[in-house]
């Protein structure tokens, strides 16, 4: 959306930073302009609800969102009462003094008093200022808008008034956004209540007892009541937020946590501020839930000096509207703040997928390890299932020895040998075992032709063929022997066939 004037040029859009979808109020570019009908007409809202008895929501930080009539809550805006803007992810709450009246918590005038208001001055020093009384006047009208606009500076408009002084709170400032909170989920009795102390996040958690031990004197050292600390998490600038809660213990054995409402009603009194200050406190909110009356008050009301349409399309362009909760910002600080906030949140996920990916690593390297040992178990296991077999066999043998074979042996025979000879078979396994020895024979022939490359043999196959050439070396002695036997058979035999003719050639002479 862009207004275009004579001298100026008013531009507001959207603006993405980061993961937060920001909508700037307007960026200033040029001169100034000769007429204010734009800044009248959103003054006129403003006015309508400064002069039509209507709730008031101040636009800034800490002071929340106005005046409202509803005491006691502890969610977000001032729209529910009491309630100031926090930090990202959650709402830091600031309950203030409830006041009745005008805008940006001044007591409200009573009628017949002249007194102008505050937003009545800005106004007057923006539109039409009557210090000289020519038309300088205009000139220092233009000068008060750019202030205005800009949020800084003193605004002079009459003689007789004092000046108004230009924050970036005012409705008029452009530098103004909307961004993103997450809505709190835990409830008042819960008892969680947030510490923000200006000391870094290693100190902390190293004098975490004693920082129990000073808000337990904090409590007044009752030993019915015990101070837990439920987290630390490092903020921006050296600060860490603490979330605790008191445990009472009753007479008969019972115990409850205090109320987060409660609790924080006492941290905030005033001599009780004074201790937790001593001790390096420098806030204490709650994040307690919102009911839903709550929460549909804060979304249908723009806080003030924020364009409804901006407000309405941020509630549209909301990523998860069960979990976040539009939110405005006012000034580049504001901005910075939560850029801070967020990078130190990225470092923080970063270190905790750091951590993750380490034990990714460690988790892989013990596989590993594991699949090695079930591998190196299964051929142990292989080997001691042979020697069972072999124990078995023996053992049956001897239990069998000098019995008749049964049936059910002989048909046990009949497959072995059957086996064996499909073994011996030329054309089956034995031709291959040949073909195999025959590849050996020529791989140590041309090893050095192809020493690179290396040939593992399973270790049970290699048993096999040993234990195949073993029967074959066996079968092959037996043969020599018989064939021996044979031989020296057949000499008998000549020898006597010899014998027999010399003795049969005597007897005839």
């Amino acid at each position: 959306m862009t207004t275009m004037t004579d001298r100026y040029t008013v531009q507001a859009g959207p603006v993405t930073c980061r993961q937060h979808i920001i909508y700037l109020g307007g960026v200033i570019r040029g001169g100034f302009s000769q007429d204010m009908r734009g800044v009248i007409s959103h003054t006129r809202v403003v006015l309508r609800g400064l002069f039509g008895n209507t709730q008031n929501k101040a636009f800034g930080f800490p002071s929340g969102l106005g005046t409202g009539t509803t005491t006691g809550a502890t969610g977000f805006g001032a729209g529910l009462g009491t309630t100031g803007l926090g930090g990202f992810g959650g709402f830091n709450i600031q309950p203030t003094q409830q006041q009745q009246g005008g805008l940006f918590g001044q007591p409200a005038q009573q009628q017949g008093q002249t007194q102008p208001t505050q937003l009545y001055q800005q106004v007057t020093a923006l539109s039409a200022p009557t210090l000289l009384g020519d038309e300088r006047d205009s000139i220092l009208a233009k000068w008060n808008q750019l202030q205005a606009f800009w949020g800084t500076g003193k605004g002079y408009y009459a003689n007789n008034n004092p000046s108004v002084d230009f924050t970036q709170e005012n409705p008029f400032c452009r530098f103004k956004a909307v961004g993103y909170s997450c809505v709190p989920v835990s409830k008042d009795e819960d008892g969680l209540v947030v510490l923000i102390l200006n000391r870094k996040e290693p100190d902390v958690r190293a004098q975490q007892q004693q920082l129990v031990e000073s808000l337990h004197r904090v409590l007044g050292s009752n030993q019915t009541l015990t101070v837990n600390v439920e987290g630390v998490k490092a903020l921006p600038n050296d600060q860490t937020e603490v979330i605790i809660y008191v445990v009472e213990r009753s007479p008969n054995g019972t115990s409850k946590k205090i109320p987060a409402s409660t609790l924080f009603s006492f941290l905030e009194q005033a001599n009780i501020k004074v201790q937790l200050t001593q001790i390096g406190v420098v806030m204490s909110v709650t994040r307690t839930e919102l009911s839903p009356a709550q929460l549909k008050q804060l979304l249908q009301n723009a806080p003030a000096g924020v364009d409804p349409i901006i407000w309405e399309q941020a509630k549209v362009d909301n990523p998860d509207p069960e979990k976040l909760i539009p939110v405005p910002m006012v000034g580049f600080k504001e901005l910075l703040r939560r850029l801070q906030i967020q990078e130190q949140m990225t470092k923080q996920h970063q270190t905790r997928v750091d951590i993750i990916s380490n034990d990714i690593s460690e988790l892989q390297k013990n596989q590993a390890t594991t699949v090695a040992k079930i591998a190196q178990y299964k051929r142990k296991l292989m080997d001691l299932s042979h020697r069972v077999l072999q124990v078995l066999i023996k053992q049956e043998i001897q239990r069998k020895s000098g019995y008749a074979i049964q049936v059910d042996e002989e048909h046990l025979r009949v497959q072995l040998d059957t086996i064996q000879s499909e073994l011996n078979a030329p054309t089956q396994f034995k031709g291959r075992l040949n073909e195999l020895m025959s590849q050996i024979r020529m791989q140590n022939h041309f090893g050095a032709v192809t020493s690179e490359e290396r040939y593992n043999v399973d270790a049970d196959l290699l048993r096999e063929i040993k234990q195949h050439l073993k029967q074959q070396q066996e079968g092959l002695s037996h043969l020599i022997s018989v064939i021996k036997d044979d031989l020296e058979d057949i000499k008998l035999i000549e020898h006597g066939l010899n014998d027999g003719g010399h003795m049969r050639g005597g007897i005839l002479s």
